[in-house]
C-alpha cells in the first residue's frame, strides 16, 4: 500500500497494482479538440495534415504578431497583458494537476491554488507600487498604511492559506495532498515570479520588454521554418521538431540591429507622473542609447577594411540577448516538452489553434525574462535617481531633513555646492 501511495507523485508510468509506477494512477487526459475556425478548415480542407498545420500555425502566428504590435502602440498598458498571460498560464498548469485531484476528491485544492495566486500577486504588485508609485502613495492615506505594513499583510494572507491547507488534510491522502501543495507552489515560482520580472524589465524601458520577446519570437519562427523545410537532425528527443538546422538558423536570424534605440518612447524608463496621474515615458536617453564610435579589432579591419563602426551600445547588448535566446532559451521549451510528455499530453491547452495553450507560447519567454532581469541588474542598471526620490518622499519629515543635511554637507566637502547656495545657507 505504501508503495502505491508513493507513486501518486509520479502518475502515469507503469502498470498494475505492483510496486512501481502505475498506469492506474495516470489522470484521464481528455482528447484534444480541434478548435480551428470553420472558415480556416474549409479553406484548407484539400491540403495534407502537414501543410494544413503549417498554414494554421502561420496565420495564427501572424495574427498574434499583429496583436503584439497593437499592444506596443498602446504603451504601458502592457502591464495588463502580462497579468492576463500570467493568470492563463497558471490556469493551464493547475488544470493538469486538477485532473489528478478530481479523481480523489481532495478538498480545497483548486480554491487554495487560486488563493495562493492572489496572495503572491498581492505581494509582488504591492512591492511594485511601493517602488515606483511613491508620489501616489504619499497622497493617499490608505495606500500609506498598506505600503507600510505590506509585507506583514502579505505574510498574514499566506499564513491563512497555509493553515487552511493543514486543516484540509485527509487521512490516506496525505502524500498526494502534499504533492499537490508542491505542484501549486512550483507553478507560482515558474509563472508568477517570472511574470514579476517581466514587469520589472518593463519599468526599465519598454525596449527591455519588446526586444527580448521579439528575439524569442524570431528564433521560434526561424527554427520552425528551418526545421520544417530543411531539418532532418533532431536536436533533442524531447522535442523532435527542434533540429540542429533550425537551431542554427534561429541563432543567426535573431542577431540583428535594433532601431528602437532611436526612439525616446522605447528607451525611457516607464514612470508614473503624479501630476497627470498617467504613465510617462519621457527622459534624456542614457549613454546606452547614444551612438558611439568603436574601433574594430585588427583582424576585422583587414577583412572589412573599416577601422571604426558607429553603434548604439544597446546593439552590442542585444547580441548577448540574442545568443542566450538561441542557445539557452530553447531549453525552456525542452523543459515544457518533457513536462507534457510526463503527463501524456500534447499541449497545455487548446486556446490557440495550431499552437496549443498560452503556456506553450511562453515557455521560452519566461526563461528569457529572467535572464534579461539578471542581465540588467548585473551589467546595466545603476543608481536610479527617480526611484531614490520616490523612497525619500515616503519618509517622515525629520528623516527627510536629516538626509538633506547629510547630502548638503557631502556636497560642500566635494566642492560641488555653488558658493551662492553656501552664502544663502
Amino acid at each position: 500500500v505504501d508503495g502505491k501511495i508513493y507513486l501518486l507523485a509520479f502518475p502515469g508510468e507503469g502498470e498494475g497494482e505492483m510496486e512501481g509506477d502505475s498506469k492506474a494512477d495516470t489522470p484521464d487526459v481528455p482528447p484534444s479538440t480541434d478548435n480551428t475556425p470553420q472558415c480556416l478548415n474549409k479553406a484548407l480542407e484539400g491540403l495534407s495534415s502537414r501543410w494544413k498545420n503549417w498554414w494554421i500555425r502561420g496565420i495564427l502566428s501572424l495574427t498574434m504578431i499583429i496583436g503584439f504590435f497593437l499592444i506596443i502602440y498602446l504603451g504601458p498598458i502592457m502591464l495588463i497583458l502580462v497579468m492576463g498571460v500570467q493568470i492563463k498560464c497558471f490556469h493551464e498548469i493547475i488544470t493538469i494537476g486538477y485532473r489528478v485531484y478530481r479523481s480523489y476528491e481532495l478538498p480545497w485544492f483548486r480554491t487554495l491554488s487560486w488563493y495562493f495566486l492572489i496572495c503572491v500577486n498581492y505581494f509582488f504588485y504591492g512591492e511594485t507600487v511601493a517602488d515606483y508609485f511613491g508620489a501616489l502613495v504619499q497622497r493617499e492615506e490608505p495606500l500609506q498604511f498598506l505600503v507600510r505594513y505590506h509585507r506583514f499583510i502579505s505574510f498574514a494572507l499566506y499564513l491563512a492559506g497555509f493553515c487552511m491547507f493543514v486543516l484540509s488534510l485527509v487521512k490516506k491522502h496525505y502524500r498526494l495532498q502534499f504533492y499537490m501543495f508542491a505542484w501549486t507552489h512550483v507553478t507560482l515560482l515558474i509563472v508568477v515570479t517570472q511574470s514579476h520580472l517581466v514587469i520589472q524589465n518593463l519599468f526599465e524601458g519598454m525596449i527591455w520588454f519588446i526586444v527580448p520577446i521579439s528575439i524569442v519570437i524570431c528564433n521560434d519562427i526561424m527554427a520552425y521554418l528551418f526545421g520544417f523545410f530543411f531539418g532532418r537532425t533532431p536536436l533533442i528527443k524531447l522535442s523532435p521538431k527542434k533540429t540542429w538546422e533550425g537551431f542554427i538558423g534561429g541563432f543567426f536570424a535573431t542577431v540583428f540591429a535594433y532601431l528602437l534605440s532611436q526612439y525616446q518612447y522605447f528607451v525611457c524608463p516607464v514612470e508614473y507622473n503624479s501630476e497627470t496621474n498617467r504613465f510617462a515615458v519621457e527622459c534624456e536617453p542614457s549613454n546606452l542609447f547614444m551612438i558611439q564610435e568603436y574601433t574594430l579589432p585588427a583582424v576585422v579591419q583587414n577583412a572589412v577594411r573599416w577601422k571604426t563602426v558607429n553603434l548604439y551600445p544597446f546593439q552590442i547588448h542585444s547580441i548577448a540577448l540574442s545568443t542566450f535566446a538561441s542557445l539557452i532559451g530553447p531549453f525552456g521549451g525542452f523543459f515544457a516538452s518533457g513536462f507534457k510528455r510526463a503527463f501524456k499530453i500534447k499541449d497545455f491547452a487548446d486556446t490557440i489553434p495550431g499552437h496549443g495553450g498560452i503556456m506553450d507560447r511562453f515557455d521560452c519567454q519566461y526563461l528569457m525574462a529572467t535572464f534579461v532581469h539578471v542581465y540588467i541588474a548585473s551589467f546595466i542598471r545603476g543608481p536610479n535617481p527617480s526611484k531614490v526620490l520616490q523612497q525619500l518622499l515616503v519618509l517622515q519629515p525629520e528623516q527627510q531633513l536629516s538626509i538633506f543635511n547629510t547630502l548638503r554637507n557631502h556636497l560642500r566637502e566635494q566642492g560641488m555646492l555653488p558658493p551662492a547656495v553656501e552664502e544663502a545657507q
